[in-house]
């Protein structure tokens, strides 16, 4: 099996916001003859052919209007396209002791303590108007290293490594420049703007809004001995997307499959473009609009939500449940939870292992959280909820979820591509 890692590495190093990763997710699609659909237009589609459609530029739907029609069920993939982060608030400026710092907001559930004394960049959406009074919106990356977060130095604070007192509104500044004056980060951006600006997009008159994320510099990479691990930042759940569109592209035309790439699932996916939005059942219903026809056609489909596990890490053991701790490069794991955080039940799980069973195996784990422990969530109950559509939560395991940056197992990408194939392969999805 040829590994797939080589170019989710180089997607991950080209997607540090959903904007961007959305956009690379289009790019491979496109290449393989997939054609981009207006939500706003009429769409006329064509048995056997591939469709995708972006909503907000942040989230992506894809599918494959399947040759032999969609009465045997749609095989549906999920993701997320976003990362928990540290987001540019809209009037950012601060300036402290000749120093000018960007004031953020905490985007999902960071883990912040790593974020300290990297290199950090800007990058995402900018919304200006041309000589025309026109709104524009340009994807910005500005890819230098060009702000830090120092730590405070352990003698000025000695409880540092016993955990500290972190306060996100005043500790998580970053460091951009030295000034004697207030820098207007609006014009810099407009400069910066129209300098990259082609002849053709006229002139960048006044910014009028961003939507700017600070993100690691250092690259996506494969660690470790014999390169058995991929670190990097976004692997939750960038992976997922990467893996879940590249199956897509290369599947057999004769089925109808899909993939969605929901923004906002780490801020609890209440938005039009989050999974509790209607991106996915307005689809569904463009696809099939008969109301009873629909709902036959999704009872017969299946959704597989794929989103990043908690493996086993081998210095806090006992955050696991010795029967349920998933080992990196030990395969796929299959996420149970009995209050429904997690969507799988016996048929879904029943189904996946006999997928994996099918062939050359592929390793399968089960993950359930400590019964004195809280889980996480998925979009899997949401869109499971809103659609009807049967579920199951699988992903790879993973040590730092949350961290900027992440530790993942290089063979399990490949064994979760392999299995993801299975399934776009499955004549339906009983």
């Amino acid at each position: 099996m040829t590994s797939i890692n080589s170019s989710l590495l180089a997607f991950l190093n080209a997607s540090p916001t959903p904007f961007h990763a959305t956009q690379e997710l289009a790019r491979l699609l496109e290449s393989a003859g997939f054609n981009e659909l207006d939500e706003t237009q009429a769409w006329h589609l064509q048995p056997g052919q591939g469709y995708y459609a972006t909503r907000a530029g942040s989230s992506l739907i894809a599918f494959i209007y399947g040759e032999d029609g969609l009465q045997n069920g749609i095989r549906v993939l999920g993701a997320h396209t976003d990362s928990p982060c540290l987001k540019l608030k809209p009037q950012p400026e601060w300036h402290q002791q000749g120093y000018q710092q960007f004031g953020v907001e905490v985007y999902g559930g960071v883990l912040l303590y790593p974020w300290f004394d990297r290199d950090l960049s800007l990058a995402g959406a900018v919304s200006w108007l041309d000589e025309n009074r026109k709104l524009q919106q340009s994807l910005v990356n500005f890819e230098k290293p060009m702000a830090v977060i120092p730590s405070l130095a352990i003698h000025l604070n000695r409880e540092a490594n016993r955990g500290g007192n972190l306060n996100p509104e005043q500790h998580m500044r970053p460091l951009w420049l030295q000034s004697s004056e207030r820098m207007d980060f609006r014009e810099y951006l407009q400069a910066y703007l129209q300098e990259r600006l082609d002849d053709k997009s006229g002139s960048v008159t006044k910014v009028m809004d961003f939507n700017l994320s600070f993100y690691d510099t250092q690259p996506a990479a494969l660690i470790g001995e014999n390169q058995e691990f991929i670190a990097s930042a976004r692997l939750d759940n960038l992976l997922s997307c990467y893996v879940g569109a590249a199956v897509l592209a290369k599947a057999d035309r004769r089925y109808s499959s899909m993939l969605i790439c929901n923004d906002h699932e780490e801020v609890g996916s209440r938005s039009d473009i989050g999974a509790q939005g209607s991106l996915l059942s307005d689809v569904l219903e463009r696809l099939e609009p008969g109301s009873a026809e629909r709902q036959q056609i999704l009872r017969a489909s299946m959704l597989l939500s794929v989103d990043n596990a908690h493996g086993i890490h081998p210095n806090y053991q006992d955050k696991h449940e010795k029967n349920h701790g998933p080992l990196l490069n030990a395969g796929p794991v299959l996420k149970f939870n009995a209050n429904q955080s997690y969507a799988t039940a016996s048929d879904t799980a029943a189904l996946v292992r006999l997928l994996a069973e099918s062939g050359d195996a592929i390793p399968l784990q089960a993950f359930a959280v400590r019964a004195d422990m809280a889980c996480g969530s998925t979009i899997g109950p949401l869109t499971a909820a809103r659609t009807g559509i049967r579920t199951l939560d699988l992903g790879v395991p993973t040590f730092a979820m949350h961290s900027i940056r992440e530790l993942g197992g290089a063979q399990d990408s490949d064994y979760l591509c392999d299995l993801l194939s299975r399934f776009l392969a499955r004549a339906d999805c009983q």
